[in-house]
């Protein structure tokens, strides 16, 4: 009688196995084990973004037949000779510059002294406070803060009353409202990188400057700044982008004010095509501010 050995695989060796080659494979190829840890970002950013943008670009060059009001796939360059010779387009262009340098201007000058403050001064329980005051609005949903600053600038609202005893009144829906709005809405971008260069410079180059004669703002304008340049630059690319893109806050504070935002939304069922071609206008805006901000070699430091 002929004995007969069963050899018995136990469960999922196979798959087992074949995972330890493919790991021994990747393991022996660096650039295919980063490129497969890249290859769904890339795929991500190439698509969503990259080609939206793309898509974007192409029906800027489309036209719309003025008698049905259809889309027409062609090429013209009439949309952006419309945006570049028309003298409204060419205003809330410039206007929205205008706004977005106003507002990074003024959260700039916020951060400055609220960052030497809570980094230099402020004892450990009230800089905590001040930093969950900063962030906190962060954590607000945007429509949120945006109502709340329209019901504050209405006429009779919380802000003409806190002004009555002074005889004076709020800005109400305008251009100085939404820059206000806009910097609240901006300030923490600005603010915290601000703060962190400031913990970041050593005390005894404060304590040198004054041992030398230095002032107070003396000092953080001779010292301290050209060492924030760094931090406001960064800061600012945050809020002059934001600022530029924004349009929904100028709905609803702006008054009467025209942005681009607004501009492409009211012509976005109207003429996409020129929606879309007045939407390359913050896009280059941002290209070549962050080309600057590249050039000033702030950016080397992040």
């Amino acid at each position: 009688m002929t004995d007969t050995t069963q050899t018995t695989t136990a469960p999922g060796s196979g798959a087992s196995t074949s995972h330890r080659a493919l790991s021994r494979w990747f393991y022996s190829r660096p650039r295919a084990r980063l490129g497969a840890l890249l290859a769904f970002p890339l795929l991500w950013l190439g698509v969503l973004y990259i080609g939206s943008l793309v898509l974007l670009f192409i029906t800027a060059f489309w036209k719309v037949d003025t008698f049905t009001s259809k889309v027409i796939p062609s090429f013209t360059l009439y949309n952006f000779t419309q945006i570049l010779t028309q003298p409204a387009y060419q205003l809330t262009a410039l206007r929205t510059i205008g706004i977005a340098l106003a507002v990074t201007l003024l959260c700039a000058a916020l951060a400055l002294p609220l960052g030497l403050y809570m980094a230099k001064i402020a004892s450990r329980r009230v800089r905590m406070i001040l930093a969950i005051g900063i962030t906190l609005p962060l954590w607000a949903g945007y429509l949120v803060k945006v109502y709340s600053w329209r019901l504050s600038f209405t006429n009779g609202g919380p802000l003409d009353w806190l002004l009555a005893p002074l005889g004076a009144t709020g800005p109400g829906y305008g251009l100085g409202a939404l820059v206000i709005t806009l910097a609240y809405l901006w300030f923490p971008f600005m603010a915290v990188p601000v703060y962190s260069a400031f913990r970041q410079i050593p005390q005894n180059l404060f304590e040198a400057s004054a041992d030398l004669g230095g002032r107070g703002w003396a000092t953080v304008w001779h010292i301290a700044l050209p060492l924030l340049k760094p931090a406001i630059i960064a800061g600012s690319i945050f809020t002059f982008s934001l600022s530029l893109g924004d349009y929904i806050a100028a709905q609803f504070v702006g008054g009467k004010t025209q942005v681009i935002g607004t501009v492409i939304a009211s012509n976005i069922n109207l003429n996409p095509p020129l929606a879309a071609a007045f939407s390359t206008v913050p896009l280059v805006v941002v290209i070549i501010y962050l080309f600057l901000a590249r050039k000033s070699g702030a950016l080397n430091h992040f």
